[in-house]
Order: C-alpha cells, then structure tokens, then sequence
C-alpha cells in the first residue's frame, strides 16, 4: 500500500496534536489549508494540519474520467443515496489509518488527533473514526453523508468520541436529508453527535469559522482548553 502524499501545515512550536483533514472529490490536500489561519485556534494549541491528496481513480458516475477521489461511485439512485465501491473505500480508510499510525509515531498521542472532511471526505472521515482501533480525539464532518452503515465496523474505544456534524441547508450537491440522516444514525448508535445547519452551498461559510475552531480547541486540548 503506498503512502499519500500530503499537505502539512505546521505549528510554530513542536506539534503536540493533529488535525487529519480529508477533501471532497475532484479537490486535493491543498483545498483547505488555507482555513487553518483562520480558525485562530488557542496558543495552547500546537497543531499540525495534515490534509492527505486521494489517488486519481476513475468515477463512474462522473463517466469514469480520472479524478482525485477517495472511491468509485456506482451510482446516484433515485433516493439520492451513494452507491459506493466498498474495495476502494476500504482502501483509502486503510491509507488514513497509516496516517494516523504516522502521527503517533512522531508523537502525538491518538486522543489528540482529529480526522475531519468535507463531503466525500466526510463520508471517508466517518468510514476512519468509526472504525479506528486508535481512541481518537473527535470527529469533524462537513457537508457529507455515511458511505453506507453496512460498511462501517465500529470499534468500542471510540464509542463516546464527540462528533461535529455541519450541513449547509441549500446544498444541490450532498443535499442536507443525507447529512441528517448520518447524523441521526450516529445517535441511535449512542455516539455524542452535534448537529449544525448553515445556510450555505457546498461550502463552508465564515459563520462555522469560530463554531470550528473552539470545538477543535476543546477537543485537541481537554480540560485545558477551560483553565
């Protein structure tokens, strides 16, 4: 299994935690770096941002153009579900496990790393966190769906991982039925789930800026984060 490639950003002094942040489909590692000065996160706060670039695989339903994407996609069915790939799912959820394993070694501890993504990436970062064998420090989701509940194995040290769900309310691309459904899933799996509704595209607004940024500080930082 090869390696990704990423763009990291890193903090001024040695990391102490780690933001793993995945990109939508057709996008790349660079598509987010750019918020990372943004969310002003606390100077307690040492993050190093990790933003992965997916391999460039045909899509199927994009006519099976070659893009960067984390897995195939069948089909979008009448009922606006994804039908996915499980085999290339499976193995870009094995390639963010390597990263997380990465980070570790270069000493962050796994209940300071956070997997994030926005849409097919959120729909990754789920497929990951669930799953992970790792205690992880939360879960961040933008504008995405579950790539199916069939194909996540849920780990047990993950069970009370907080989980941050955003969803804009005009989206034509993820539309937001299936951010609520993920979302309401994770809840009947016990999961402590916050819900958030933007009145945005496919996007992030600057309304979810500072949401982001203090829950990234509660979670990388713990009880710090109030002294």
């Amino acid at each position: 299994m090869s390696e990704l490639s990423c763009v990291e950003v890193e903090p001024s002094q040695p990391a102490n935690s780690s933001v793993i942040w995945l990109h939508g489909l057709g996008a790349d590692g660079h598509d987010f770096a750019p918020l990372v000065p943004q969310l002003q996160l606390p100077e307690q706060c040492h993050t190093r941002f990790v933003f992965p670039h997916a391999p460039r695989i045909p899509v199927t339903v994009n006519g099976g153009m070659v893009m960067r994407a984390w897995y195939d996609i069948h089909e979008l069915s009448m009922d606006i579900e994804r039908k996915v790939d499980a085999e290339t799912l499976h193995r870009s959820q094995a390639q963010i496990d390597a990263l997380i394993e990465r980070e570790i070694e270069r000493g962050i501890d796994s209940r300071r790393i956070v997997v994030a993504g926005f849409s097919q990436g959120g729909a990754l970062a789920y497929q990951t966190a669930l799953s992970s064998s790792r205690p992880l420090a939360g879960l961040l989701v933008l504008s995405a769906y579950l790539a199916g509940a069939d194909q996540v194995k849920r780990s047990d040290v993950n069970r009370a991982m907080p989980v941050l769900v955003q969803h804009g309310v005009q989206d034509p691309v993820v539309p937001e039925i299936l951010g609520e459904r993920a979302s309401e899933q994770l809840k009947a799996w016990g999961y402590p789930v916050a819900y958030e509704r933007y009145p945005v595209e496919h996007g992030v607004c600057p309304e979810q800026i500072p949401v982001i940024s203090r829950w990234l500080g509660e979670r990388l930082l713990g009880d710090q984060y109030r002294q």
